[in-house]
C-alpha cells in the first residue's frame, strides 16, 4: 500500500490504519457521522444560547465556549484526517502537521481549564444561590475564559516548540491518525529527561490541578445537595450537574490516559483508537448530553422554533 504517494521530502506521512484499508473505510464513516454530529450539536448550542434571553446566563455562556472550542478542535483535525482515510496518499505537509499539533494542543489545555471554570460556575450557583449574580458578574465571566484560552496558548506553546525541536533523524511516519504529541514524541530518535520533566509538569498544572479543583468544588457541592429539602431544585442540580461531571469523566479520562502514563506501554493500535474517542466521540457527545439531561435548552428550541413559525405564518 503507497502511504507516501507523491508527498515530498518535508512531508509526515500519517499511517493511520493504512495496513488494514477496510477498517479505514469502516472508520472513514464513523468519522464523518459524528463531525456531521458535533457541527449540528455544538452550533444549535452556541446559537440557542445567543438567541435565547432566557438563557443569557454565566452557565450557558461558558456552555457556548465550549462548544466553540469542540467546534474548532474537530474542524483543526478531522477534515484532513478524512482526506488521509479517503485517499491512498497519507502524507501531511509539515507546516499543516504544526498547525494540527498547535491547535490541538491549545484548545485541549483550553477546555482542561473551562471545565475548571465550569465546575467552579456550578459551586456558586448550587452554594451560594443568593450572591450568585454578585459573584459571577460577566465581567468576572469573561476574564475567567480569557484566562483560560491564554493558559491553553502559553501551554501550547511551550509543548509545541519543545516537541518540535526533538531530532527525528529523518523519522517522517507518525504512526497515528493525526499530528499529536505522544505519536511526535515517539518519532526522536534521542531520549530527552529535561522534556520529560516539562511534560510531566505542565500535565499536572492543566490536567491534574483543574480536576482536583472540580473534584473539590463538586464535593463541596454534594454536601450543599443533601441539605436541599425541595425535590424539584433537587432534581434541577442533578441535571445541571450530573451533564457537567458526565463530560468532565469523558474528557479527562482518556485524556489523563493517553498523556499521563509512561508511552511506552500504551500498544500503538490502542493509542489511535483513544485518539478517536477524544477528538471525535467526546465532542460530538457533549451538546447531547447537556441538551437531553437540560429542559431550559429544550424549552429554548421549541420557543426559538414557535416564534420562528409564527414569523413565517405572518
Amino acid at each position: 500500500m503507497e502511504t507516501g504517494n507523491g508527498s515530498s521530502g518535508t512531508d509526515f506521512i500519517l499511517l493511520g490504519f493504512s495496513d488494514r484499508p477496510q477498517l479505514e473505510l469502516i472508520i472513514s464513516v464513523f468519522v464523518f457521522i459524528f463531525y456531521i454530529v458535533t457541527l449540528i450539536g455544538n452550533t444549535t448550542i452556541i446559537l440557542v444560547s445567543h438567541l435565547d434571553i432566557q438563557l443569557h446566563t454565566p452557565m450557558y455562556f461558558f456552555l457556548s465556549n465550549l462548544s466553540f472550542l469542540d467546534l474548532c478542535y474537530t474542524t483543526s483535525i478531522i477534515p484532513q484526517m478524512l482526506v488521509n482515510l479517503w485517499s491512498p496518499k497519507k502524507s501531511i505537509t509539515y507546516g499543516g502537521c504544526v498547525l494540527q499539533f498547535f491547535f490541538a494542543l491549545v484548545l485541549g489545555a483550553t477546555e482542561c481549564l473551562l471545565l475548571a471554570v465550569m465546575a467552579y460556575d456550578r459551586y456558586a450557583a448550587v452554594c451560594q444561590p443568593l450572591h450568585y449574580t454578585v459573584i459571577m458578574h460577566p465581567q468576572l465571566c469573561q476574564k475567567m475564559v480569557l484566562s483560560a484560552w491564554l493558559g491553553g496558548l502559553g501551554s501550547a506553546l511551550i509543548l509545541c516548540s519543545l516537541t518540535l525541536k526533538l531530532p527525528r533523524c529523518g523519522h517522517r511516519e507518525v504512526d497515528n491518525l493525526l499530528c499529536e504529541m505522544p505519536s511526535l514524541i515517539k518519532m526522536a530518535c534521542v531520549y530527552s529527561k529535561v522534556f520529560e520533566i516539562v511534560v510531566f509538569a505542565l500535565g499536572v498544572i492543566f490536567l491534574l490541578v483543574p480536576l482536583l479543583l472540580i473534584l473539590i468544588s463538586y464535593g463541596v457541592i454534594t454536601q450543599a445537595v443533601m441539605q436541599i429539602k425541595s425535590p424539584a431544585r433537587w432534581h434541577k442540580v442533578l441535571n445541571t450537574c450530573g451533564s457537567h461531571l458526565t463530560v468532565v469523566t469523558l474528557f479527562y479520562g482518556t485524556i489523563i490516559y493517553m498523556y499521563m502514563k509512561p508511552q511506552n506501554i500504551t500498544s500503538q493500535d490502542e493509542g489511535k483508537f483513544f485518539t478517536l474517542f477524544y477528538t471525535i466521540v467526546t465532542p460530538s457527545l457533549n451538546p447531547l448530553i447537556y441538551t437531553l439531561r437540560n429542559k431550559d435548552v429544550k424549552s429554548a428550541v421549541k420557543r426559538i422554533l414557535w416564534i420562528e413559525k409564527c414569523s413565517a405564518n405572518l
